[in-house]
Protein backbone atom coordinates (compact mmCIF):
# COMPACT_ATOMS: atom_id res chain seq x y z
CA UNK A 1 0.00 0.00 0.00
CA UNK A 2 1.52 2.82 -0.72
CA UNK A 3 0.32 7.01 -0.32
CA UNK A 4 2.20 10.00 -2.12
CA UNK A 5 4.31 11.82 0.16
CA UNK A 6 7.44 12.90 -0.77
CA UNK A 7 7.24 16.02 -2.86
CA UNK A 8 8.96 15.27 -6.72
CA UNK A 9 10.86 18.00 -8.84
CA UNK A 10 7.69 17.61 -10.91
CA UNK A 11 5.94 19.43 -8.20
CA UNK A 12 7.58 22.36 -8.50
CA UNK A 13 6.32 23.54 -11.73
CA UNK A 14 2.47 24.00 -11.16
CA UNK A 15 0.71 25.12 -14.68
CA UNK A 16 -2.50 25.72 -14.64
CA UNK A 17 -4.64 22.21 -14.42
CA UNK A 18 -5.13 20.84 -17.79
CA UNK A 19 -5.68 16.90 -18.13
CA UNK A 20 -4.45 15.87 -21.00
CA UNK A 21 -5.61 12.54 -22.31
CA UNK A 22 -4.41 9.29 -20.95
CA UNK A 23 -2.60 7.51 -23.64
CA UNK A 24 -3.38 4.15 -22.51
CA UNK A 25 -3.38 1.19 -24.93
CA UNK A 26 -5.92 2.24 -27.83
CA UNK A 27 -9.87 -0.09 -27.44
CA UNK A 28 -9.49 -3.03 -29.16
CA UNK A 29 -12.32 -2.59 -31.57
CA UNK A 30 -12.75 -2.85 -35.22
CA UNK A 31 -11.25 0.23 -36.41
CA UNK A 32 -13.58 2.38 -37.80
CA UNK A 33 -13.51 4.14 -41.35
CA UNK A 34 -9.82 2.17 -42.13
CA UNK A 35 -9.17 0.81 -45.45
CA UNK A 36 -7.69 -2.63 -44.29
CA UNK A 37 -10.36 -5.54 -44.92
CA UNK A 38 -12.80 -6.69 -41.77
CA UNK A 39 -11.54 -9.11 -39.19
CA UNK A 40 -10.90 -12.28 -39.96
CA UNK A 41 -9.81 -14.66 -37.03
CA UNK A 42 -9.81 -17.86 -39.07
CA UNK A 43 -7.04 -17.24 -40.77
CA UNK A 44 -4.75 -17.10 -37.35
CA UNK A 45 -1.85 -19.08 -37.42
CA UNK A 46 -2.26 -21.91 -34.98
CA UNK A 47 -4.61 -24.67 -35.89
CA UNK A 48 -7.70 -25.31 -34.45
CA UNK A 49 -7.47 -27.41 -31.42
CA UNK A 50 -10.59 -29.79 -32.02
CA UNK A 51 -8.70 -32.33 -34.25
CA UNK A 52 -6.09 -32.53 -32.16
CA UNK A 53 -8.86 -33.12 -29.08
CA UNK A 54 -10.50 -35.61 -31.28
CA UNK A 55 -7.21 -37.84 -32.03
CA UNK A 56 -5.91 -37.56 -28.59
CA UNK A 57 -9.61 -38.56 -27.33
CA UNK A 58 -9.37 -41.31 -30.37
CA UNK A 59 -6.16 -42.57 -28.51
CA UNK A 60 -7.73 -42.90 -25.06
CA UNK A 61 -10.49 -45.29 -26.17
CA UNK A 62 -7.83 -47.17 -28.10
CA UNK A 63 -5.92 -48.04 -25.16
CA UNK A 64 -9.99 -48.39 -23.23
CA UNK A 65 -9.35 -52.13 -23.45
CA UNK A 66 -6.26 -52.39 -21.70
CA UNK A 67 -8.32 -50.49 -18.30
CA UNK A 68 -9.59 -53.03 -15.62
CA UNK A 69 -13.06 -51.87 -16.21
CA UNK A 70 -14.74 -49.87 -18.96
CA UNK A 71 -15.99 -47.09 -16.82
CA UNK A 72 -12.41 -46.18 -15.87
CA UNK A 73 -12.35 -44.75 -19.78
CA UNK A 74 -13.88 -41.61 -18.89
CA UNK A 75 -11.11 -40.31 -15.97
CA UNK A 76 -8.40 -41.12 -18.38
CA UNK A 77 -9.48 -39.65 -20.85
CA UNK A 78 -10.54 -36.46 -18.85
CA UNK A 79 -7.25 -36.42 -16.75
CA UNK A 80 -5.27 -36.80 -20.35
CA UNK A 81 -6.93 -33.64 -22.16
CA UNK A 82 -6.54 -31.60 -19.24
CA UNK A 83 -2.96 -32.49 -18.51
CA UNK A 84 -1.98 -31.84 -22.67
CA UNK A 85 -4.11 -28.08 -22.32
CA UNK A 86 -2.07 -27.27 -19.65
CA UNK A 87 0.71 -28.23 -21.13
CA UNK A 88 -0.28 -26.02 -24.44
CA UNK A 89 -0.25 -28.84 -26.42
CA UNK A 90 -3.57 -27.76 -28.24
CA UNK A 91 -1.60 -24.67 -29.54
CA UNK A 92 0.71 -26.42 -31.99
CA UNK A 93 4.08 -24.84 -33.01
CA UNK A 94 4.27 -22.31 -36.21
CA UNK A 95 6.19 -25.85 -38.00
CA UNK A 96 4.50 -28.49 -35.84
CA UNK A 97 6.45 -31.39 -35.93
CA UNK A 98 5.34 -34.40 -33.67
CA UNK A 99 9.11 -35.79 -32.59
CA UNK A 100 9.79 -32.34 -30.52
CA UNK A 101 5.85 -33.19 -28.71
CA UNK A 102 6.61 -36.76 -28.05
CA UNK A 103 8.14 -36.45 -24.84
CA UNK A 104 5.52 -34.68 -23.54
CA UNK A 105 2.72 -36.12 -25.08
CA UNK A 106 4.18 -39.34 -23.40
CA UNK A 107 5.06 -38.10 -20.14
CA UNK A 108 1.28 -36.91 -19.81
CA UNK A 109 -0.80 -40.10 -21.03
CA UNK A 110 2.23 -41.83 -17.98
CA UNK A 111 1.13 -39.56 -15.12
CA UNK A 112 -2.50 -39.85 -16.09
CA UNK A 113 -2.66 -43.94 -16.25
CA UNK A 114 -0.51 -43.43 -12.97
CA UNK A 115 -2.53 -41.38 -11.25
CA UNK A 116 -6.34 -43.31 -12.35
CA UNK A 117 -3.96 -46.61 -11.13
CA UNK A 118 -3.12 -45.00 -7.09
CA UNK A 119 -6.71 -44.19 -7.29
CA UNK A 120 -8.07 -47.58 -8.28
CA UNK A 121 -5.87 -49.46 -5.99
CA UNK A 122 -7.05 -46.86 -2.90
CA UNK A 123 -10.72 -47.42 -3.66
CA UNK A 124 -10.59 -51.18 -4.66
CA UNK A 125 -6.98 -52.90 -3.81
CA UNK A 126 -7.99 -56.13 -6.16
CA UNK A 127 -8.49 -54.35 -9.07
CA UNK A 128 -5.46 -52.33 -9.01
CA UNK A 129 -3.89 -52.50 -12.20
CA UNK A 130 -0.70 -54.36 -13.35
CA UNK A 131 2.40 -52.83 -14.03
CA UNK A 132 2.14 -55.10 -17.53
CA UNK A 133 -1.14 -53.36 -18.09
CA UNK A 134 0.66 -49.92 -17.53
CA UNK A 135 3.34 -50.03 -19.46
CA UNK A 136 0.58 -51.55 -22.55
CA UNK A 137 -2.07 -49.03 -21.67
CA UNK A 138 0.86 -46.37 -22.20
CA UNK A 139 2.36 -47.98 -25.29
CA UNK A 140 -1.02 -48.25 -27.08
CA UNK A 141 -2.25 -44.94 -25.88
CA UNK A 142 0.95 -42.86 -26.69
CA UNK A 143 1.30 -44.67 -30.22
CA UNK A 144 -1.75 -43.74 -31.06
CA UNK A 145 -1.68 -40.13 -30.08
CA UNK A 146 1.58 -39.38 -31.77
CA UNK A 147 0.55 -41.25 -35.31
CA UNK A 148 -2.79 -38.95 -35.18
CA UNK A 149 -0.72 -35.89 -34.16
CA UNK A 150 1.75 -36.83 -36.98
CA UNK A 151 -0.55 -37.04 -39.55
CA UNK A 152 -2.17 -33.65 -38.61
CA UNK A 153 1.08 -31.89 -38.56
CA UNK A 154 2.12 -33.63 -41.86
CA UNK A 155 -0.95 -32.14 -43.81
CA UNK A 156 -0.50 -28.98 -41.71
CA UNK A 157 3.24 -28.49 -42.94
CA UNK A 158 2.20 -29.17 -46.53
CA UNK A 159 -0.66 -26.56 -46.50
CA UNK A 160 1.96 -23.82 -44.94
CA UNK A 161 4.13 -24.71 -48.43
CA UNK A 162 1.38 -24.42 -50.27
CA UNK A 163 -0.57 -21.76 -49.35
CA UNK A 164 1.84 -19.55 -47.16
CA UNK A 165 1.04 -16.25 -45.08
CA UNK A 166 1.56 -13.17 -46.68
CA UNK A 167 3.34 -11.25 -43.88
CA UNK A 168 4.70 -7.40 -43.44
CA UNK A 169 8.13 -6.86 -42.02
CA UNK A 170 8.31 -4.16 -39.53
CA UNK A 171 11.47 -2.22 -38.62
CA UNK A 172 14.53 -0.63 -39.59
CA UNK A 173 14.87 -1.26 -43.34
CA UNK A 174 18.32 -2.74 -43.86
CA UNK A 175 17.42 -5.40 -40.75
CA UNK A 176 14.01 -5.64 -42.39
CA UNK A 177 14.95 -6.69 -46.01
CA UNK A 178 17.60 -8.85 -44.62
CA UNK A 179 15.21 -11.18 -41.94
CA UNK A 180 12.84 -11.09 -45.12
CA UNK A 181 15.03 -12.49 -47.35
CA UNK A 182 15.63 -15.16 -45.06
CA UNK A 183 12.13 -16.44 -44.64
CA UNK A 184 11.78 -16.42 -48.30
CA UNK A 185 14.42 -19.09 -48.66
CA UNK A 186 12.25 -20.81 -46.13
CA UNK A 187 9.14 -21.27 -47.71
CA UNK A 188 8.17 -24.35 -45.34
CA UNK A 189 7.60 -21.73 -42.39
CA UNK A 190 4.85 -21.29 -43.97
CA UNK A 191 5.30 -17.35 -44.02
CA UNK A 192 5.90 -15.33 -47.31
CA UNK A 193 7.02 -11.75 -46.48
CA UNK A 194 5.53 -9.17 -49.24
CA UNK A 195 6.46 -5.92 -48.32
CA UNK A 196 8.78 -4.22 -45.88
CA UNK A 197 7.37 -1.31 -43.22
CA UNK A 198 10.05 1.45 -42.83
CA UNK A 199 11.00 4.86 -42.12
CA UNK A 200 13.41 5.06 -44.99
CA UNK A 201 14.46 3.14 -48.06
CA UNK A 202 17.31 0.34 -48.04
CA UNK A 203 18.54 0.44 -51.67
CA UNK A 204 16.66 -1.01 -54.73
CA UNK A 205 17.26 -4.57 -53.55
CA UNK A 206 14.95 -6.36 -51.71
CA UNK A 207 10.96 -6.38 -50.87
CA UNK A 208 9.13 -2.81 -51.73
CA UNK A 209 9.23 -0.40 -48.90
CA UNK A 210 6.16 0.99 -47.79
CA UNK A 211 5.81 4.12 -46.09
CA UNK A 212 2.48 5.88 -46.33
CA UNK A 213 -0.84 4.10 -45.09
CA UNK A 214 -2.01 3.76 -48.55
CA UNK A 215 0.99 1.93 -49.53
CA UNK A 216 -0.28 -0.57 -46.70
CA UNK A 217 -3.78 -0.50 -47.25
CA UNK A 218 -3.19 -1.55 -50.69
CA UNK A 219 -0.56 -4.37 -50.06
CA UNK A 220 -2.70 -5.77 -47.58
CA UNK A 221 -5.96 -5.70 -49.68
CA UNK A 222 -3.89 -7.30 -52.97
CA UNK A 223 -1.57 -9.99 -51.18
CA UNK A 224 -4.15 -10.46 -48.19
CA UNK A 225 -1.54 -9.59 -45.28
CA UNK A 226 -1.99 -12.28 -42.60
CA UNK A 227 0.79 -12.08 -40.22
CA UNK A 228 3.42 -9.14 -38.94
CA UNK A 229 7.52 -9.78 -38.20
CA UNK A 230 8.53 -6.75 -35.65
CA UNK A 231 12.16 -6.51 -36.25
CA UNK A 232 12.73 -3.41 -34.21
CA UNK A 233 10.93 -0.70 -32.97
CA UNK A 234 7.40 0.17 -34.68
CA UNK A 235 8.00 3.75 -33.87
CA UNK A 236 5.72 6.02 -35.75
CA UNK A 237 4.03 2.76 -37.34
CA UNK A 238 2.68 2.03 -33.91
CA UNK A 239 -1.36 2.56 -34.71
CA UNK A 240 -0.85 0.98 -38.06
CA UNK A 241 0.49 -2.27 -36.61
CA UNK A 242 -2.47 -2.15 -34.33
CA UNK A 243 -5.47 -2.04 -36.81
CA UNK A 244 -3.45 -4.73 -38.87
CA UNK A 245 -3.99 -6.38 -35.23
CA UNK A 246 -7.43 -5.76 -35.41
CA UNK A 247 -7.83 -7.11 -38.77
CA UNK A 248 -6.88 -10.56 -37.94
CA UNK A 249 -2.99 -10.38 -38.64
CA UNK A 250 -1.15 -12.30 -36.30
CA UNK A 251 2.02 -9.95 -34.80
CA UNK A 252 5.31 -11.86 -34.44
CA UNK A 253 8.55 -10.66 -32.37
CA UNK A 254 11.65 -11.42 -34.43
CA UNK A 255 15.27 -11.57 -32.76
CA UNK A 256 17.22 -10.10 -35.35
CA UNK A 257 20.15 -8.91 -33.51
CA UNK A 258 23.57 -9.99 -34.41
CA UNK A 259 24.89 -12.58 -32.27
CA UNK A 260 26.51 -12.37 -29.26
CA UNK A 261 29.44 -14.58 -30.90
CA UNK A 262 29.51 -12.14 -33.68
CA UNK A 263 29.69 -9.04 -31.92
CA UNK A 264 32.45 -10.00 -28.76
CA UNK A 265 33.43 -13.42 -30.25
CA UNK A 266 35.51 -12.33 -32.93
CA UNK A 267 37.88 -9.95 -31.57
CA UNK A 268 38.47 -12.10 -28.44
CA UNK A 269 38.97 -14.94 -31.15
CA UNK A 270 41.49 -12.67 -32.63
CA UNK A 271 43.22 -11.64 -29.80
CA UNK A 272 43.70 -15.45 -28.93
CA UNK A 273 45.07 -16.39 -31.84
CA UNK A 274 42.15 -17.66 -33.95
CA UNK A 275 40.10 -16.70 -36.92
CA UNK A 276 36.45 -15.79 -37.74
CA UNK A 277 36.34 -19.25 -39.50
CA UNK A 278 37.16 -21.56 -36.63
CA UNK A 279 34.46 -23.55 -35.17
CA UNK A 280 33.54 -22.51 -31.57
CA UNK A 281 34.60 -25.67 -30.12
CA UNK A 282 38.37 -25.63 -31.00
CA UNK A 283 38.43 -22.21 -29.49
CA UNK A 284 37.08 -22.79 -25.94
CA UNK A 285 36.56 -26.70 -25.82
CA UNK A 286 32.87 -26.24 -24.58
CA UNK A 287 30.79 -23.41 -26.28
CA UNK A 288 28.72 -24.63 -29.38
CA UNK A 289 26.58 -22.21 -31.48
CA UNK A 290 22.76 -23.42 -31.02
CA UNK A 291 21.13 -25.43 -34.24
CA UNK A 292 17.87 -24.26 -35.32
CA UNK A 293 16.74 -27.62 -35.83
CA UNK A 294 17.09 -27.99 -39.47
CA UNK A 295 20.85 -29.01 -39.48
CA UNK A 296 21.90 -24.73 -39.86
CA UNK A 297 23.30 -22.21 -37.13
CA UNK A 298 20.46 -20.35 -35.20
CA UNK A 299 21.07 -16.84 -34.36
CA UNK A 300 22.33 -16.83 -30.29
CA UNK A 301 20.38 -15.30 -27.55
CA UNK A 302 21.75 -11.88 -27.23
CA UNK A 303 19.58 -11.40 -23.82
CA UNK A 304 17.87 -8.14 -25.07
CA UNK A 305 14.86 -8.79 -27.40
CA UNK A 306 14.82 -6.34 -30.40
CA UNK A 307 10.79 -5.28 -29.14
CA UNK A 308 9.68 -4.24 -25.72
CA UNK A 309 5.91 -5.29 -25.69
CA UNK A 310 5.67 -3.12 -22.52
CA UNK A 311 7.82 -0.20 -23.65
CA UNK A 312 7.33 2.74 -25.66
CA UNK A 313 6.92 0.48 -29.37
CA UNK A 314 3.95 -0.64 -28.75
CA UNK A 315 1.70 -0.57 -25.63
CA UNK A 316 -0.53 -3.16 -24.15
CA UNK A 317 0.55 -6.00 -26.24
CA UNK A 318 1.80 -9.36 -24.58
CA UNK A 319 3.86 -12.38 -25.23
CA UNK A 320 1.17 -15.16 -26.45
CA UNK A 321 2.78 -18.09 -26.40
CA UNK A 322 6.98 -19.40 -25.72
CA UNK A 323 9.31 -18.44 -28.38
CA UNK A 324 10.28 -20.74 -31.23
CA UNK A 325 12.58 -21.06 -34.34
CA UNK A 326 10.70 -19.81 -37.67
CA UNK A 327 13.34 -19.88 -40.20
CA UNK A 328 15.78 -20.15 -37.66
CA UNK A 329 15.19 -16.84 -36.12
CA UNK A 330 14.18 -16.86 -32.26
CA UNK A 331 10.11 -15.98 -32.43
CA UNK A 332 7.13 -15.06 -30.62
CA UNK A 333 4.00 -14.78 -31.15
CA UNK A 334 2.39 -11.68 -29.20
CA UNK A 335 -1.13 -11.06 -28.04
CA UNK A 336 -3.03 -7.85 -28.41
CA UNK A 337 -6.20 -8.27 -27.71
CA UNK A 338 -8.43 -7.93 -24.25
CA UNK A 339 -7.14 -10.30 -21.94
CA UNK A 340 -9.50 -12.84 -21.14
CA UNK A 341 -11.86 -12.11 -17.73
CA UNK A 342 -10.15 -13.91 -14.48
CA UNK A 343 -13.07 -15.13 -12.60
CA UNK A 344 -10.61 -16.93 -10.10
CA UNK A 345 -8.98 -13.26 -9.46
CA UNK A 346 -12.20 -11.24 -9.26
CA UNK A 347 -13.63 -13.76 -6.84
CA UNK A 348 -10.35 -13.77 -4.81
CA UNK A 349 -10.87 -9.65 -4.63
CA UNK A 350 -14.56 -10.08 -3.30
CA UNK A 351 -14.39 -12.98 -0.96
CA UNK A 352 -11.15 -11.12 1.15
CA UNK A 353 -12.55 -7.86 0.57
CA UNK A 354 -15.98 -8.74 1.77
CA UNK A 355 -14.19 -10.94 4.70
CA UNK A 356 -11.77 -7.69 5.79
CA UNK A 357 -14.50 -5.05 5.45
CA UNK A 358 -16.55 -7.22 7.95
CA UNK A 359 -13.24 -7.73 10.04
CA UNK A 360 -12.33 -4.60 9.76
CA UNK A 361 -15.65 -2.67 10.46
CA UNK A 362 -14.88 -2.03 13.78
CA UNK A 363 -11.78 -0.31 13.27
CA UNK A 364 -13.21 1.82 10.39
CA UNK A 365 -15.66 3.37 13.07
CA UNK A 366 -13.14 3.57 15.78
CA UNK A 367 -10.94 5.62 13.00
CA UNK A 368 -14.06 7.56 11.78
CA UNK A 369 -15.13 8.60 14.71
CA UNK A 370 -11.48 9.96 16.31
CA UNK A 371 -11.19 11.57 12.87
CA UNK A 372 -14.44 13.84 12.94
CA UNK A 373 -13.78 14.31 16.52
CA UNK A 374 -10.41 16.11 15.82
CA UNK A 375 -10.51 17.16 12.51
CA UNK A 376 -14.28 18.01 11.81
CA UNK A 377 -16.31 16.49 9.11
CA UNK A 378 -15.52 15.45 6.11
CA UNK A 379 -14.19 11.97 7.28
CA UNK A 380 -13.73 10.23 4.19
CA UNK A 381 -11.57 11.70 1.55
CA UNK A 382 -12.52 11.23 -2.54
CA UNK A 383 -10.53 11.65 -5.50
CA UNK A 384 -10.55 10.90 -9.22
CA UNK A 385 -7.72 7.96 -10.02
CA UNK A 386 -7.29 6.55 -12.87
CA UNK A 387 -8.08 2.72 -13.48
CA UNK A 388 -8.31 -0.03 -16.11
CA UNK A 389 -8.06 1.06 -19.71
CA UNK A 390 -7.77 4.42 -18.53
CA UNK A 391 -11.40 4.69 -16.72
CA UNK A 392 -11.70 6.90 -14.02
CA UNK A 393 -13.24 6.38 -10.74
CA UNK A 394 -13.30 7.63 -7.44
CA UNK A 395 -10.95 6.30 -4.99
CA UNK A 396 -11.41 6.29 -1.33
CA UNK A 397 -9.83 6.84 1.52
CA UNK A 398 -9.65 8.28 5.14
CA UNK A 399 -8.57 12.12 5.32
CA UNK A 400 -5.52 12.83 6.61
CA UNK A 401 -4.68 16.49 5.38
CA UNK A 402 -6.78 18.99 3.79
CA UNK A 403 -5.32 20.60 0.90
CA UNK A 404 -5.68 24.07 -0.18
CA UNK A 405 -7.52 23.63 -2.93
CA UNK A 406 -8.48 20.79 -5.75
CA UNK A 407 -5.86 22.27 -7.62
CA UNK A 408 -3.14 21.31 -5.15
CA UNK A 409 -5.20 18.03 -4.09
CA UNK A 410 -5.12 17.30 -8.23
CA UNK A 411 -2.14 18.20 -9.32
CA UNK A 412 0.68 18.39 -6.12
CA UNK A 413 2.46 15.03 -5.92
CA UNK A 414 2.04 15.42 -2.19
CA UNK A 415 -0.58 17.81 -0.42
CA UNK A 416 1.32 20.61 1.14
CA UNK A 417 2.53 21.04 4.80
CA UNK A 418 2.28 17.33 5.78
CA UNK A 419 4.11 17.96 8.90
CA UNK A 420 0.74 19.95 10.28
CA UNK A 421 -1.03 16.67 10.76
CA UNK A 422 -1.91 15.14 14.06
CA UNK A 423 -0.43 12.48 15.83
CA UNK A 424 -3.54 10.55 14.73
CA UNK A 425 -3.26 10.94 11.60
CA UNK A 426 0.54 10.65 10.88
CA UNK A 427 -0.32 7.15 12.85
CA UNK A 428 -2.72 6.41 10.09
CA UNK A 429 -0.38 6.97 6.95
CA UNK A 430 2.33 5.15 9.06
CA UNK A 431 0.29 2.25 9.32
CA UNK A 432 -1.70 2.35 5.72
CA UNK A 433 -5.16 2.53 7.87
CA UNK A 434 -5.87 5.74 6.01
CA UNK A 435 -6.42 3.00 2.83
CA UNK A 436 -8.84 0.48 4.56
CA UNK A 437 -11.65 2.81 2.78
CA UNK A 438 -10.39 1.51 -0.90
CA UNK A 439 -11.71 -2.26 0.68
CA UNK A 440 -14.98 -1.36 -0.46
CA UNK A 441 -13.53 0.14 -4.43
CA UNK A 442 -12.30 -3.28 -4.39
CA UNK A 443 -15.82 -4.97 -3.32
CA UNK A 444 -17.62 -2.42 -6.10
CA UNK A 445 -15.02 -3.59 -8.63
CA UNK A 446 -12.85 -0.17 -9.15
CA UNK A 447 -9.94 -2.02 -8.14
CA UNK A 448 -8.35 -5.05 -7.01
CA UNK A 449 -6.44 -6.31 -4.07
CA UNK A 450 -3.36 -6.42 -6.13
CA UNK A 451 -2.40 -4.61 -9.22
CA UNK A 452 -0.74 -1.80 -10.41
CA UNK A 453 -1.33 1.43 -7.92
CA UNK A 454 -3.73 4.21 -9.69
CA UNK A 455 -2.94 7.53 -9.80
CA UNK A 456 -4.56 10.90 -10.69
CA UNK A 457 -4.97 12.18 -14.28
CA UNK A 458 -2.65 14.61 -14.40
CA UNK A 459 0.01 12.13 -13.35
CA UNK A 460 -1.05 9.73 -15.30
CA UNK A 461 -0.77 12.10 -18.35
CA UNK A 462 2.22 13.43 -17.30
CA UNK A 463 4.32 9.86 -16.76
CA UNK A 464 3.33 8.23 -19.88
CA UNK A 465 4.92 11.02 -21.75
CA UNK A 466 7.92 10.92 -19.75
CA UNK A 467 7.99 7.37 -19.25
CA UNK A 468 8.02 4.06 -21.32
CA UNK A 469 5.80 1.32 -20.23
CA UNK A 470 3.85 3.20 -17.69
CA UNK A 471 0.37 3.55 -19.72
CA UNK A 472 0.70 -0.06 -20.29
CA UNK A 473 0.25 -0.91 -16.63
CA UNK A 474 -3.39 0.25 -16.89
CA UNK A 475 -4.19 -3.37 -19.19
CA UNK A 476 -5.14 -4.65 -15.70
CA UNK A 477 -7.17 -3.56 -12.65
CA UNK A 478 -5.74 -0.82 -10.36
CA UNK A 479 -4.83 -2.53 -6.96
CA UNK A 480 -4.27 -1.43 -3.22
CA UNK A 481 -1.27 -2.93 -3.01
CA UNK A 482 1.28 -4.52 -5.92
CA UNK A 483 4.80 -6.03 -7.03
CA UNK A 484 6.20 -2.94 -6.91
CA UNK A 485 5.05 -1.49 -3.60
CA UNK A 486 6.38 -5.30 -1.86
CA UNK A 487 10.01 -4.03 -3.91
CA UNK A 488 9.98 -1.11 -1.54
CA UNK A 489 9.09 1.29 -4.31
CA UNK A 490 6.66 3.72 -2.77
CA UNK A 491 6.78 7.50 -2.00
CA UNK A 492 9.95 9.17 -3.42
CA UNK A 493 11.24 6.43 -6.04
CA UNK A 494 11.29 5.66 -9.28
CA UNK A 495 8.16 5.63 -11.88
CA UNK A 496 10.45 4.05 -14.22
CA UNK A 497 11.01 1.10 -12.02
CA UNK A 498 7.60 1.08 -10.78
CA UNK A 499 6.29 0.90 -14.47
CA UNK A 500 8.70 -2.18 -15.37
CA UNK A 501 7.68 -4.14 -12.40
CA UNK A 502 3.89 -3.52 -12.71
CA UNK A 503 3.94 -4.58 -16.37
CA UNK A 504 6.00 -7.69 -15.38
CA UNK A 505 3.43 -8.28 -12.73
CA UNK A 506 0.62 -8.27 -15.60
CA UNK A 507 2.27 -10.23 -18.11
CA UNK A 508 3.28 -13.32 -15.53
CA UNK A 509 -0.05 -13.06 -13.70
CA UNK A 510 -1.23 -16.19 -11.58
CA UNK A 511 -3.45 -16.46 -8.81
CA UNK A 512 -0.62 -17.87 -6.82
CA UNK A 513 1.39 -14.57 -7.58
CA UNK A 514 -1.43 -12.43 -5.87
CA UNK A 515 -1.42 -14.44 -2.86
CA UNK A 516 1.70 -14.10 -2.10
CA UNK A 517 2.02 -10.64 -2.54
CA UNK A 518 -0.98 -10.19 -0.38
CA UNK A 519 0.96 -12.30 2.17
CA UNK A 520 4.09 -10.48 1.52
CA UNK A 521 2.04 -7.05 2.10
CA UNK A 522 0.75 -8.42 5.55
CA UNK A 523 4.32 -9.30 6.53
CA UNK A 524 5.07 -5.67 5.61
CA UNK A 525 2.45 -4.14 7.77
CA UNK A 526 3.61 -5.87 11.17
CA UNK A 527 6.88 -3.60 10.57
CA UNK A 528 5.43 -0.51 9.24
CA UNK A 529 7.53 2.01 7.77
CA UNK A 530 5.57 4.60 7.00
CA UNK A 531 3.95 5.15 2.70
Amino acid sequence: MTVERTVSPIAAQQPEQEFLPVPVPPPHEAPGGSGFPARQRAVARHGPALPLLVVDAAAALTAAPALPHPLLTAPLLLAVLWLNALAALYRPAAVPAVLDELPAVCARIMVGWCALAALVAALSPAHAPSARTLLTGVAVQTAASCAGRGVLHWRRRRMLVRNPAAALVVGPAATAQRVAAAFLRRPGCGISPVGVLADGPAGDAGLPVLSTDEEVQRAVVQNGVRAVLLVGPVGEHGPLVWELAETGCALWEVDAEVPSYDRAGIPAYEEAGHTACDPPETATGKDHAPHDGTGGTAPARTGRPPYDPSGSNLHGAWPHAPRERIAGFSCRRLDTGRRPARPAKRALDVLVSGMLLLLAGPVLLVCAAVLRAGEGPGVVFRQERIGQDGTPFTLLKFRTHRPVDEHEAATRWSVAGEQDMSRFCRFLRRTSLDELPQLWNVFRGDMSLVGPRPERPYFVAHFSRTHPGYAARHRMRTGITGLAQIQGLRGDTSIEDRARFDNAYIDDWSLWQDICILLRTAVALVRPTGS
